[in-house]
């Protein structure tokens, strides 16, 4: 079923998002300063690409730096990056079958814009008392 969705998700919106972030990755790794904005973008490149059966955890000992970097990425691509999802959410809204996809879409705003703090991990890989922010 995670492959059918993910199939669904790619042909329907996940494509174009993965591309978004895979451009900004690169501009971003362009600069040293930048860098971790590049590999925190090309991070959320992957699960935009193939998001079903991942989950979204907090990163242990993420502190005052992952707090500063969210704000950094918030500002310079995390508002615009959610825009996209926003949009993409809305054509999928068009069809019946687009509704769960676009629900999918609309969860994972919240990691678009503040990514640092977080890991994303299979699905499988969580502990037993280990929760998600979210999962697909």
């Amino acid at each position: 079923m995670r492959t059918l969705l993910n199939l669904i998700w790619l042909i329907f919106g996940g494509l174009w998002l993965a591309l978004g972030y895979f451009f900004f990755g690169l501009l971003a790794c362009l600069l040293i300063v930048t860098f971790p904005f590049g590999v925190a973008s090309l991070r959320m490149a992957k699960y935009a690409l193939w998001p079903f059966g991942s989950a979204v955890v907090e990163k242990p000992g993420a502190g005052a730096a992952s707090a500063i970097g969210n704000v950094v990425w918030f500002l310079a691509a995390g508002m615009w990056l959610a825009v996209g999802h926003v949009v993409t959410a809305l054509a999928q809204t068009v069809t019946i079958v687009g509704i769960p996809v676009a629900l999918a879409n609309l969860k994972m705003i919240p990691v678009t814009c503040f990514p640092f703090g977080k890991e994303i991990v299979p699905r499988s890989s969580l502990g037993p008392g280990q929760r998600p922010l979210h999962s697909f």
